[in-house]
């Protein structure tokens, strides 16, 4: 049974290797013909005559019409149709079937695939930071092209529009900014009052008493302090987290920057975009474009409307029931309102937990009102601003949002809605029609 396994084996390596010399002698022979072939119109168009022997002689020729190698630029002599140069005949082109030659380009495909994946890898901020830039610039562009109907230049617009953005960073900036800062520095100046209180409670006077815990504390308080690695460490920490602080401050104007140039230049970027499409093409890609960049736009419009509504409403309720870091919590509810499906509710519970630590009865009323306001904002206030917008059934949105948020976090979230009502006109205008045509 081997003996005629290893039979059948070399005889089929051996039908493999005629079958490529085979077709290595055919593609040579169609190479020759195309060549001579070319050569024969070429001198058709040029009207060249044919040479008597004694030229073809003279001029190095074989004695065949048209078959002489015209010199290059440089003075050397370019290869005839045999192939053949001053300096010799060249070789036989090199087997594409062969195993060798397929092997080393598969591996040269993957070693090119894994660069590109490392260097997207290495790209994702940037690329974080053009998305979030486009996305914005999409969002604002009604506002300037609704300014733009009211007869203002695109370039006041662009101007008028990005002034109050920038107006409304500052603004919450200013708002939220201080109020952290005296809150943050009440709580340090209160720290040994409730290290006190702790300390002075039943029961860590009970472990104190069998355990000996406020002395083992103390012990390992003070043999931190004189340990220069957990030093090290913390500071270390510190700058880590100041450098976080400054990335973040330089990629909220670098977003701020490109949004202003995108734009500005938006109508010339879709010009460039429309231009690579072909003509009989151009006009529906156009369509669908801005169809597309329509929906993005109040999307993200209509999602901000909803989110500003929810915080300063949700102000209003924590200022009227004492809640404290009213300010602070109104602005977190706006963020996380912008995140579709979840972020209410995230935001309904965090006001909920700070207030039950103040008073455990005025967080019970604050999880009636946003039981009460989430069932408003459900059915009244976000069908009147999404009417609009985007049409996603409920299942693709909520799948859409997960996805996006597992792939990009809070950025994929806020993107996956928009995408989502993309790929569903898409389907509905390109994949639909041409499937009943076929």
């Amino acid at each position: 049974m081997n003996l005629s396994w290893g039979k059948n084996s070399v005889r089929n390596w051996q039908d493999y290797r005629q079958r490529q010399r085979a077709a290595l002698r055919e593609s040579n022979r169609i190479r020759y013909e195309d060549e001579h072939l070319e050569r024969s119109l070429m001198n058709d168009v040029l009207g060249a005559e044919a040479e008597t022997p004694e030229e073809a002689q003279a001029s190095g020729g074989d004695g065949v019409p048209g078959t002489e190698a015209p010199d290059t630029p440089s003075g050397r002599r370019a290869p005839d149709a045999a192939g053949t140069t001053q300096f010799g005949e060249m070789g036989r082109p090199m087997n594409r079937h062969s195993p060798f030659y397929l092997g080393f380009v598969g591996a040269l495909g993957a070693l090119i695939a894994i660069g590109l994946w490392h260097s997207l890898g290495r790209l994702a901020t940037t690329l974080t930071i053009l998305v979030v830039a486009l996305f914005l610039a999409l969002a604002l562009n009604p506002l300037v092209e609704w300014l733009g109907r009211r007869g203002l230049k695109r370039s006041l617009s662009v101007g008028i529009v990005f002034l109050g953005m920038v107006a409304v960073f500052i603004l919450l900036g200013l708002l939220v900014f201080p109020p952290v800062v005296s809150q943050g520095s009440d709580l340090v100046q209160q720290a040994p009052t409730y290290m006190d209180r702790i300390l002075d409670t039943s029961w860590v006077q009970e472990l104190d008493k069998n355990y000996d815990v406020v002395d083992k504390i103390n012990e390992e308080f003070n043999k931190r302090l004189t340990d220069e690695t957990f030093i090290s460490s913390v500071l270390g920490g510190v700058l880590g987290a100041g450098r976080a602080v400054l990335n973040g401050v330089f990629q909220t104007f670098t977003i701020l920057i490109l949004t202003l140039y995108f734009l500005a230049s938006l109508p010339k970027m879709k010009r460039t975009a429309n231009s690579m499409v072909p003509a009989s093409r151009r006009n529906r890609f156009a369509q669908l474009s801005e169809e597309i960049m329509r929906r993005t736009g109040s999307y993200a419009i209509g999602q901000v409307s909803i989110a500003t509504i929810n915080a300063v409403l949700s102000y209003l309720m924590m200022t009227l029931l004492g809640i404290p870091y009213a300010a602070v919590l109104a602005v977190l509810v706006g963020f996380l309102g912008l995140i579709p499906m979840v972020g209410a509710t995230l935001g309904a519970a965090l006001v909920c937990l700070v207030a039950f630590f103040d008073e455990p009865r005025v967080a019970l009323i604050a999880a009636i009102y946003y039981l009460v306001y989430q069932q408003i904002e459900n059915y009244v206030i976000a069908p009147k601003i999404m009417q609009r917008t985007v049409s996603v059934p409920g299942a693709l949105t909520v799948v859409a949002a997960l996805a996006g948020g597992t792939l990009l976090g809070v950025l994929g979230a806020l993107l996956a809605i928009p995408v989502a009502a993309a790929l569903l006109l898409l389907v509905d205008e390109v994949l639909v029609p041409r499937q009943r045509h076929q």
